[in-house]
């Protein structure tokens, strides 16, 4: 009987989604935790910003809309095609958003995305949330290789992906639509044990 090889995926079906999505510290005292419904006006406040609607195209108009998102990405968890946080200190305050999106089970890679509101820029924030997660999507959920693109127009998001490791890998010709037109994009990559 002839059987079909195939290569077995990079992480199993289920290891994600076999428990609620976890609640991360990094060592800079950060909480990066699913999001709850309370956090629908600050999440809302935040697109509400310059630069957050500059790089960020898609936004939320409302807090029900808010809300609906925040059940999109319960739902992401579930079915093992993303994951997203909310970045707070150790007061419990909302600095920031951060994501993995479209995970990739077989290949075990995933796109991080994020965001940090006016008031915690500067402070290391997205840095330290982006290390904070892929170390463990790296180290813990076993993925092999995180994506991360930004306009080419984007210094600051530039700056924190080559902190963080996210070795520059080339320009994607006019791959985003931003409000003011297309934008070429920077692609970044981690990549475990390189």
């Amino acid at each position: 009987m002839d059987r079909a090889l195939s290569t077995p995926p990079a992480l199993v079906p289920g290891s994600l989604a076999g428990s609620p999505q976890p609640v991360l510290r990094t060592p800079g005292g950060l909480s990066l935790r699913p999001w709850e419904r309370a956090d629908a006006p600050v999440f809302l406040a935040a697109y509400g910003d310059r630069e957050i609607q500059r790089w960020h195209p898609r936004r939320p108009a409302s807090e029900e809309q808010v809300r609906a998102w925040f059940d999109g990405y319960g739902e992401d968890w579930r079915r093992e095609r993303g994951g997203h946080w909310a970045v707070a200190d150790d007061s419990g305050r909302v600095l920031g958003r951060i994501a993995l999106r479209d995970m990739d089970l077989d290949d075990g890679t995933a796109e991080a995305a994020y965001w940090v509101l006016p008031a915690a820029r500067g402070a290391g924030v997205a840095s330290g949330a982006l290390a904070g997660l892929s170390a463990w999507a790296l180290e813990e959920a076993g993925f092999w290789r995180l994506e991360l693109e930004h306009s080419t127009r984007n210094a600051a998001s530039c700056a924190v992906a080559t902190k963080c490791g996210y070795a520059p890998e080339g320009v994607k010709r006019s791959a985003g639509l931003h409000d003011d037109g297309r934008h070429d994009m920077h692609l970044h990559a981690l990549v475990r044990g390189r």
